[in-house]
């Protein structure tokens, strides 16, 4: 792969593999690729010189990329074995890598901090590349999502730190050796591919086992994990919890959502916090950040507090469109990244205490159909957590249809006053039809996300009326 001057990646529009392409664009390797539909991130990356297209052809490939001698292929595991490029790569000799074997090997020789679980893990993930970055003033970062801080989801700066999104999906994380590692959580997902909750636990179990010895696992407090490992540090932290080893004390909360706390570490206590973005979430993903920034080498006080200050969050996680804490009459509007029963519970939970006397209206796409059949009952009950629930059918992504399963199984088990099946089509006139003075919530990890400057646009002239 190394002595390879051209890179060709097989679903080049995902978060992930777009900043491999990146890495390799600006390494000054000759970068092109195939994705299934244009997309943001695939315009962002033609637009930094990368070829894409989106037909799977093998006649489409460019032709810098057909010697097997000059060429490494990577490839997404949400691409499937029959894919003709994918195919052809194979069959004529080509170096043929998944993603996460690929991030393996850019990690080889550095230092990988890494964070791992079911949820929290882009945000943890983007806060502690800022730390590293504007704390420590060093390190580099493969993210799951685009940093508004640094405008992409790829981090170059100097010296051996690497931040490392660690996916469970399809077991990615185990092609990883962390010196340090995070684990937010632990939840059923992905059953499609591990089958049982218990393959999935024991997933992160030997993800854990992979960390170097002499390095360091932090884990959220509450999360099992049974790990017999001597040969490396193991801390615990929590949002509140004074027993866990990292922990936020003295938290409280203004209009608009953002917190100040005193953050408190095993040997001192930092007084005085803000961060930079809403959420008790968030001030929960940024204790587990400067955990892991502070085992890898701690930076001053003063330091890490405008670190934290000055963070500007991720598109599409807690992100805020809207939130005018000087208009109390106007509507206030969020998108969200949550898939999964848990990451809606706590998303909301977080909005109902920030905004305790508003209207939650949330716009939820469930993902996959798998998904969807295994979590139908979990998803009604979260989402009746809202006064009012509008749902949109399933973004497919990589699956075919399953019969039997669609919105509609969740949305018979809502509770909610309020609750409807609405196409795509339909979202805009709906917040139109919105009464003032709410909080709108739009959650999914399908394409509702590209949706949201438009509801943006639709929520702020309601605001101004």
């Amino acid at each position: 792969m190394a002595t390879r001057d051209n890179i060709y990646f097989i679903g080049i529009g995902g978060i992930g593999m777009s900043a491999l392409a990146r890495y390799f664009r600006h390494a000054g390797r000759q970068v092109a690729g195939y994705d299934r539909t244009p997309s943001p991130l695939t315009e962002a990356l033609e637009a930094e010189g990368i070829a894409v297209h989106y037909e799977d052809a093998v006649e489409a490939i460019p032709e810098a990329f057909r010697d097997p001698a000059s060429t490494c292929v990577v490839y997404t595991p949400a691409v499937p074995a029959e894919h003709s490029e994918l195919r052809w790569f194979r069959a004529n000799g080509f170096e043929v890598l998944k993603r996460s074997q690929m991030l393996g090997l850019l990690g080889e020789g550095r230092r990988v901090m890494a964070v791992a679980g079911t949820h929290g893990k882009t945000t943890t993930t983007t806060l502690a590349a800022h730390f590293n970055a504007a704390a420590a003033g060093e390190g580099s970062a493969f993210l799951g999502g685009i940093s508004k801080n640094f405008g992409s989801n790829l981090v170059l700066g100097k010296g051996e730190r690497v931040v490392v999104e660690a996916d469970e999906f399809d077991r990615s994380f185990l092609q990883l050796r962390p010196q340090e590692a995070v684990i937010t959580s632990i939840d059923p997902d992905h059953l499609d591919i591990y089958g049982t909750y218990e393959a999935v636990r024991e997933a992160f179990v030997q993800f854990a086992e992979r960390i170097v010895p002499g390095g360091t696992l932090i884990v959220k407090r509450g999360v099992e994990l049974p790990l017999g490992r001597t040969d490396i540090r193991r801390y615990s932290y929590h949002l509140s919890d004074p027993a866990a080893d990292f922990h936020a004390e003295r938290l409280t909360v203004d209009s608009g959502g953002y917190y100040t706390f005193d953050l408190v570490f095993p040997d001192r206590r930092i007084e005085g916090c803000r961060l930079g973005i809403p959420g008790a979430v968030n001030v929960e993903n940024c204790v587990a950040a400067a955990a892991l920034v502070w085992c890898e080498g701690f930076v001053s006080d003063g330091a890490l507090r405008e670190a934290m200050a000055t963070f500007r969050g991720v598109q599409r996680r807690f992100d805020f469109w809207v939130n005018e804490p000087d208009r109390p009459q106007g509507m206030i509007y969020m998108d969200d990244f949550a898939h999964h029963p848990t990451e809606l519970r706590t998303m909301l939970t977080s909005v109902r205490k920030m905004f305790p006397n508003r209207e939650l209206t949330i716009v939820f796409q469930p993902h996959l159909y798998t998904r969807t059949r295994d979590f139908a009952p979990e998803f009604a009950e979260v989402l009746s957590l809202a006064d009012r629930v509008l749902l949109l059918p399933i973004y497919p992504a990589r699956e075919l249809p399953i019969p039997g399963v669609s919105s509609e199984l969740i949305l018979a088990g809502i509770e909610s006053p309020v609750k409807k099946l609405i196409a795509q089509e339909e979202l805009l006139a709906e917040v139109e039809a919105l009464p003032p003075g709410g909080v709108l919530v739009t959650a999914g990890a399908g394409d509702i996300g590209r949706s949201g400057a438009a509801v943006a646009e639709r929520v702020r002239r309601k605001n101004r009326l």
